[in-house]
């Protein structure tokens, strides 16, 4: 647990002394995608300082978070524990909350894998899926390659590149990469806003926010609807004055 406590017996107070440090919720979001080698961590984090990440795993492993195990075929890996794994509708909803204000990327922000990963997994409309066919996707965004499928049982990813990061079968994070995708494409940050409703397919492929690169260019529709995160009233007019009604 981190050192520093803020001396009040709540909830809330524990999970933020518990991940509340800088990094520790984004090396939860990544060891939510699947366990994580520490350099594995670093390469998805790549502003974090070493020392900082070793104390955070450390913080995360003695508040229960986070442990160490061996996989098969990759040695040591962090992993989230079950209490750690709760966590999860608690960061897609985070991610959801925060989508609202990200605006357009900084010069060096940078996407990576796991975090693109992690913005499918909360874009996800589950009462989308359910009523439309099954289709597999390839997304190209800079060096990321990810295999989606969508089907109505639910949402399966496969990170193609870059390649090389631990698989564990239980987690039931990789989806099977048999068959020619249905529909692949190529996206900047922009995608954004596709999946917030401002753009429409036609319109982000006509202001090159995405290029499909083979398949029928059709399913970009039924992504838009799978994908969907649209940006509320309350969320559209945070940047107006405040207003006082007598």
């Amino acid at each position: 647990m981190a050192s520093r406590s803020y001396g009040q017996y709540c909830g809330v107070t524990t999970a933020v002394e518990l991940i509340g440090e800088r990094w520790a919720l984004l090396i939860v979001r990544d060891l939510l995608v699947g366990p994580r080698r520490y350099t594995d961590l670093k390469q998805g984090l790549p502003k974090i300082p070493t020392n900082i990440l070793s104390t955070r795993l450390k913080e995360l492993q003695e508040g229960g978070v986070v442990r160490r195990v061996p996989l098969l075929h990759c040695g040591l890996v962090y992993e989230l524990t079950p209490y750690g794994r709760e966590l999860e509708p608690i960061v897609l909803a985070l991610g959801r909350w925060g989508f609202a204000q990200m605006g357009d990327p900084a010069p060096d922000d940078v996407v990576t894998a796991d975090s693109l990963t992690m913005a499918l997994r909360t874009a996800f409309r589950t009462d989308a899926a359910a009523d439309l066919p099954p289709a597999d996707y390839e997304l190209h965004v800079a060096d990321v390659v990810l295999r989606v499928h969508v089907d109505p049982s639910g949402l399966r990813i496969a990170q193609l590149q870059p390649a090389g990061r631990p698989v564990d079968p239980r987690l039931g994070t990789q989806a099977s990469v048999v068959d020619d995708p249905d529909l692949v494409f190529a996206a900047g940050p922009g995608i954004r806003r596709l999946i917030s409703g401002e753009l429409t397919p036609a319109d982000a492929i006509d202001q090159e926010v995405l290029a499909v690169v083979a398949g029928d260019a059709t399913l970009l529709e039924r992504f838009a609807q799978t994908f969907s995160i649209p940006l509320s009233a309350g969320a559209q007019t945070l940047e107006d004055p405040l207003t006082t009604v007598v």
